[in-house]
């Protein structure tokens, strides 16, 4: 008889496994003695953090007869050492789980942590955006969106109707003016325009893309200097309280603290956030439960 590990691993002697052949679980076999014994065990948590995804693993939990008990809902900060879900199952069941359940909450976690650091810093003087969440594969774009927003930071740059008019739209109409002439019947949406100083320097841009009934500048350019000449500039102009001042490109969640004041309203990061590390997590099995004991009897 082969046996193999998860249905993934090598046949005896190292060789995949012929299709058509049974392949058995070998847990079954080491398990065989308690097979029918519950076990209790908790996700527990390593590190200070946020946590997030939890909605998500406990519909696969139910998938595969697992007993769950939430103890931390998504959003909620967590200690390390705390209890995020207790689990009651099989041997073979726990042995399962703890295959999935860690990456399941741990990467959500560390998004949803250095987003909640990143709406720490700014407080109420900045809105933290992250729209990097649209880079990702499609696989994911939902469980990265949900966990910035589980940090407390928004995935759009506003919670308005908006378009947003990139440089390549600003590249193809040919230029600012013409941009936001061509989307100016649509009343209904406010209008985002990326400047890149590409026209020009970046102050005029800005001053010239407000004249033109932008309500919200990008300054897309990580240059922080760029972000400060396009307020002055509006603010010379009297238009600074028509317009929120966006900037992004490169910024770091620890940068943040140092960006207020700078007359800036709107953050948006985007590596500093979705790369953020993992927040780490285990699975410890803590006690057996009185049950009946199906498997391993004579």
């Amino acid at each position: 008889m082969s046996l193999c590990l998860c249905g993934r691993c090598w046949g005896t002697k190292g060789e995949h496994l012929p299709i058509g052949v049974v392949q058995q679980d070998i847990r079954e076999t080491i398990f065989a003695g308690i097979a029918g014994r519950k076990y209790q065990a908790e996700i527990i948590t390593e590190q200070d953090g946020v946590v997030t995804g939890t909605k998500r693993l406990l519909a696969a939990l139910a998938e595969k007869g697992i007993q769950a008990e939430l103890r931390l809902a998504d959003g909620a900060p967590a200690q390390a050492g705390d209890c995020v879900v207790q689990l009651v199952g099989t041997p073979q069941q726990l042995a399962v789980a703890e295959e999935f359940v860690i990456g399941m909450l741990a990467k959500p976690s560390g998004i949803a942590t250095a987003a909640r650091r990143a709406v720490s810093f700014a407080g109420d003087a900045i809105r933290i955006v992250c729209g990097a969440w649209k880079k990702m594969p499609p696989e994911i774009k939902g469980i990265v969106r949900e966990a910035v927003a589980a940090g407390g930071a928004a995935f759009r740059i506003s919670d308005q109707p908006f378009l947003y008019l990139d440089k390549n739209f600003v590249r193809m109409l040919g230029g600012i003016v013409p941009t936001l002439r061509a989307v100016a019947p649509m009343k209904d949406k406010l209008k985002v325009i990326q400047l890149k100083g590409e026209y020009g320097d970046i102050a005029q841009e800005a001053v010239l893309a407000v004249e033109h009934g932008t309500d919200i500048l990008m300054i897309d350019t990580g240059s922080l200097p760029d972000a400060e000449a396009a307020h002055r500039a509006l603010l010379a102009a009297g238009r600074r309280n028509q317009v929120k001042l966006a900037f992004a490109k490169g910024i770091r969640v620890e940068d943040i603290p140092d960006l207020r004041g700078r007359g800036i309203d709107i953050l948006d990061i985007g590596v500093g956030i979705i790369d953020a590390p993992l927040l780490d997590m285990k699975l410890e099995v803590r006690e057996g439960l009185h049950a009946t004991q199906s498997a391993g009897k004579n």
